[in-house]
């Protein structure tokens, strides 16, 4: 069997039900989704006929000149020699520096079709590839940010939630955790830069302490290392990050010093199966548990995280946005199985899904950068909004630390 060709397929889809999720303005034709969020598909093609699906991330627009780039690499290739063409691709890509999650996720979709392919030519689920299933089932944690979703999640059977605190964390979580009670868990993401400093991150997480947390998700930059080292000193709560880097070299100094309780690599960048399955084994190695961030994924990479969730002892929790946009479902075929809180693994060979591409193709792109909040999203400090700052101390600390 041999590669004949890649085809990729990019769309804009629509913003998910976030409340606290603001954008600036984006170009005229997105202003019905009210964001800039791209999905990138991608197909390889075969000489025998199996055609493998992947999904990327990590700048989708950018991911896909890239993954044009790397076709005529693979072309010719067998494509069940997996470990192979990953190698193959690194090396391509190295003379253009390290790439982070541009890299990572071209490399991710070519990935992940890959396994999808093997397991069609073999007739088997690649959980089965991956060295078979210790569930059925992925328990699930969706996003809240009022009381009135959270109880409506709780309603709906998921058994997990997880906030944003960029601007009013403490209350947030102290009003959440009381409309809920003890019977959810409460995860809270502080989204990295510009808004928090180690120093502050550490004041924080200690204020959070009370509220039993899931976990503190990316409390400071991700290139500050050391800040996380500092705040895990400071305060006995769970840590969880990773989302931002790729590959087992990006993610390797979080686990090695054991800087994170929780280690979430993002399923459409982090390289693909093949580099989270190591991920998940280098975690394993240290008691870390593995949640892969799906928060702004399309369907394909959730059937992956599935499979690899199922075939993993380290294994948490999936991400999923339980009110995503409408066409999501329409995107897939089949639509992932839920009931309650979790989702059912896949049995088909392969992934066992599709996208449907006529309806992929009534979405295309037209943008995929945005400036995260609005000025009246409250996450910079008053009056520095404009100036668009990647490290900024708090301000009004009295009011930001206390509940």
């Amino acid at each position: 069997m041999k590669i004949t060709g890649i085809r990729t397929f990019l769309m804009q889809v629509g913003s998910p039900d976030l409340e606290a999720r603001q954008t600036v303005p984006v170009p005229k034709s997105a202003q019905p989704f009210g964001g800039t969020r791209n999905w990138l598909f991608l197909k390889i093609d075969t000489d025998e006929g199996i055609t493998g699906i992947g999904e990327c991330s990590g700048w989708p627009r950018v991911v896909e000149t890239a993954i044009k780039d790397l076709a005529p690499l693979l072309i010719g290739e067998d494509p069940t020699h997996i470990e192979k063409l990953w190698q193959k691709m690194a090396i391509a890509m190295m003379g253009h520096g390290m790439l982070g999650t541009v890299g990572g996720g071209a490399a991710t979709g070519i990935d992940m079709a890959l396994w999808d392919i093997k397991g069609k030519v073999l007739g088997v689920p690649v959980w089965n590839l991956l060295g078979g299933k210790l569930r059925d089932r992925i328990p699930i944690y969706s996003h809240a940010n009022t009381v009135e979703k959270a109880l409506s999640l709780k309603n709906r059977g998921i058994k997990a939630l997880k906030c944003g605190g960029v601007s009013d964390p403490v209350r947030k979580v102290a009003m959440l955790r009381d409309a809920v009670g003890d019977e959810m868990d409460i995860a809270i993401d502080l989204h990295g830069p510009p808004w928090m400093t180690p120093a502050d991150a550490c004041r924080l997480v200690r204020k959070l302490e009370p509220y039993e947390l899931l976990w503190v998700e990316d409390p400071i930059a991700p290139d500050n290392v050391e800040g996380y080292r500092r705040i895990r000193d400071a305060a006995h709560i769970p840590l969880a990050a990773g989302e931002r880097t790729a590959t087992i070299f990006g993610e390797r100094q979080l686990i090695e010093e054991e800087l994170v309780d929780v280690i979430q690599p993002d399923t459409g960048r982090a390289g693909g199966i093949t580099q989270m399955k190591k991920i998940a084994a280098m975690a394993e190695a240290h008691h870390i548990q593995m949640a892969p961030h799906s928060g702004s994924l399309g369907p394909v990479a959730e059937y992956a995280a599935l499979h690899l969730l199922a075939s993993i002892p380290n294994a948490l929790i999936l991400e999923r946005i339980d009110d995503d946009w409408e066409g999501r479902k329409h995107t897939i075929v089949p639509h992932p199985v839920q009931e309650g809180g979790s989702l059912a693994v896949p049995n088909g060979p392969g992934l066992g899904c599709d996208i449907d591409e006529e309806f992929v193709a009534r979405f295309p792109s037209d943008g995929n950068v945005s400036i995260p909040v609005q000025e009246s999203g409250g996450a910079y400090a008053p009056g520095t909004h404009g100036e668009r700052l990647y490290v900024q101390t708090r301000l009004s600390r009295r009011h930001y630390f206390n509940t």
